[in-house]
């Protein structure tokens, strides 16, 4: 699976961390299918309160509201756009998934309820000369944890060269 990032979702997930601090801070990815495994993150929910140094909690009441605006915004087109999964920061740790992390990322997706049929995780933080660093997993009913492609997508269009010569 491939998820793509947009540098403006990076950029906001940059403006959360450094607010932050040495707390670790998180919310929901809310995403666009674009094509057979290709997501990309639309919008994102940041929720300042329940993390310390070592851990995230995250709290259902602070992302159902935005959930439910986003839903409305995209017409309840759920073959499109759609919940993807959470973030959230490890500041002061390596990129991989806590035991607690994989076990409620499979507690979304294997209840009823959430109604969907993958989570993705993606961990982030502030690396080497302040650029963001990032890693997304990707959990499956009844399934082992594994590795996504996370892309950083640029909207700014590349500059090219001009052409030499006359």
């Amino acid at each position: 699976m491939r998820i793509l990032l947009p540098d403006d979702v990076a950029a906001r997930l940059m403006a959360a961390l450094e607010q932050a601090g040495r707390r670790e801070v998180g919310g929901i990815l809310m995403g666009e299918h674009v094509d057979e495994d290709v997501f990309r993150v639309v919008d994102l929910t940041v929720q300042m309160r329940g993390g310390t140094f070592a851990s995230f909690w995250r709290l259902v009441e602070d992302f159902a509201s935005p959930l439910r605006r986003f839903f409305e915004r995209t017409h309840r087109d759920y073959r499109r756009f759609n919940y993807l999964g959470e973030w959230h920061s490890h500041h002061s740790f390596a990129l991989e998934p806590s035991v607690r992390d994989c076990q409620t990322m499979q507690e979304i997706v294997e209840d009823p309820a959430s109604n969907v049929n993958f989570t993705i995780l993606l961990l982030v933080r502030v690396g080497a000369a302040d650029q963001l660093e990032a890693k997304v997993t990707l959990h499956i009913p009844a399934a082992a944890t594994s590795s996504a492609e996370l892309v950083l997508e640029s909207k700014t269009p590349p500059v090219l060269p001009a052409p030499q010569g006359g």
